[in-house]
């Protein structure tokens, strides 16, 4: 189903202000993006051929610290897309309470129809194209969909051979070039923990609680792996190709390593196939959709049968359906609390790469767990306080308060 990204996000955005009682004028500064930027990146292929791609960055807002984001490889990225995930990174980092601001990029690719070489010459060519408008205190980019260590490897040398060697330009890199322990796991740890304190808030036993992740890549895998560790039965689990599901509870320990021997979670033995849509609406006590945007919609979220949803992915969930889950008293945890871990946690690399000091995985992931139970129950306390108020709306509100204060002390709107 079509998603239009931005309006979905100023729906959110709409209404948290009006929450607010927000100035008119400020808001509408704090609602749409600073900095748009389109290029065009030639590429010549192996075969000799020339093919030029799309890409964009989009700064949304710097008030609060230098622009930060991630950088998407799919061939449905847009401006559109990128420019409401860059106004989601602003509110995120200001929700969690870290001295960031938002922006997103993309190229509008299918990375799996380029051999390697070519992914490399055509992130390298990125990086030159972008190059004037990012910066160690301006602007830091991160992995996001279909890219990963090795694609942030490439970027910081292309940056580094035209700036000199600059390992903070972007988080997410492998620890052996200044990466941070703990990152890889960040984001799906992070939304296990948001899981587990909302079910301690809302008095849902977590042993034993069943779970349901749409998306098994490397922020669903993570969440599986630790909410199994915390007693939970993960009963379905998915990818683009289709989900498996077993009542009994999935051995996650051995799917995972089944998953790295044969790139797959399929013909995985002792499960049963279960469709993508299917899986959404199978009947337990978490959904976490773990995937892209817009998979809970209208036109299903009739049907979901989950008691809490965490919002593993990026906008998984529309405006509409937030509209018919709050009816049917089916509360979902926002992306912009229940995923961030990964900026916090790309926050703490950075730190560590201005710094020349690099910390234990113990000590981040106390940082980590610290900073994201203190944000829940912030947000869970502004909801509670007011009866007809989502934890989306509480999420919003937190936020867009931080980034206008900050906004209005720096004298951005006189």
């Amino acid at each position: 189903m079509d998603v239009d990204n931005f309006k979905a996000y100023c729906d959110q955005f709409d209404r948290a202000v009006n929450e607010l009682k927000l100035d008119k004028n400020l808001a509408t500064l704090l609602k749409y993006p600073d900095r748009e930027i389109k290029v065009e990146l030639p590429l010549v292929k192996e075969d000799g051929s020339l093919k030029v791609y799309k890409g964009f960055r989009i700064q949304h807002n710097d008030a609060r610290g230098p622009c930060k984001g991630g950088l998407r490889y799919h061939h449905l990225v847009d401006a559109n897309e990128v420019r409401a995930l860059s106004a989601l990174m602003t509110f995120k980092t200001a929700l969690v309470n870290i001295p960031f601001g938002g922006a997103k990029g993309g190229i509008q690719i299918d990375p799996k129809e380029l051999s390697c070489r070519e992914l490399e010459q055509l992130t390298r060519t990125f990086v030159r194209s972008i190059t004037p408008v990012i910066g160690l205190h301006t602007d830091i980019p991160a992995p996001d969909v279909n890219t990963n260590a090795q694609v942030m490897a490439w970027f910081m040398d292309e940056y580094s051979q035209i700036n000199g060697y600059t390992p903070g330009i972007v988080t997410g890199k492998p620890i052996s070039l200044g990466g941070s322990k703990g990152r890889e796991a960040a984001t799906g740890l992070g939304a296990s923990i948001i899981l587990r304190e909302t079910a301690k808030y809302r008095n849902i036993p977590l042993q034993g609680a069943s779970v349901v992740i749409q998306g098994f890549g490397n922020v669903g895998s993570w969440a599986a792996r630790t909410l199994h560790s915390y007693g939970c039965k993960i009963i379905a689990v998915s990818d683009a190709a289709g989900g498996i599901y077993s009542k009994y509870g999935l051995d996650i320990p051995k799917l995972i390593e089944w998953q790295k021997e044969n790139d797959s979670i399929h013909s995985f033995k002792g499960v049963e196939p279960i469709d993508n849509e299917a899986l959404l609406c199978l009947p337990c006590d978490f959904l976490i959709p773990a995937a892209l945007g817009g998979v809970i919609h209208k036109l299903n979220a009739e049907a979901i049968k989950c008691k809490v949803i965490i919002e593993g992915a990026n906008g998984p969930t529309t405006p509409s359906a937030d509209e018919i889950l709050w009816k049917k008293n089916i509360p979902v945890v926002p992306d912009i609390l229940s995923n961030a871990g990964g900026v916090i946690v790309s926050y703490y690399e950075w730190v560590q790469n201005l710094q020349h000091n690099y910390w234990e995985e113990k000590y981040i992931n106390s940082k980590l767990e610290k900073k994201l139970v203190d944000s829940f129950y912030e947000v869970a306390a502004l909801a509670h306080s007011k009866q007809e108020l989502s934890y989306r709306t509480a999420a919003f509100m937190l936020a867009i308060r931080r980034v206008a204060d900050a906004v209005q002390m720096r004298g951005r709107t006189t």
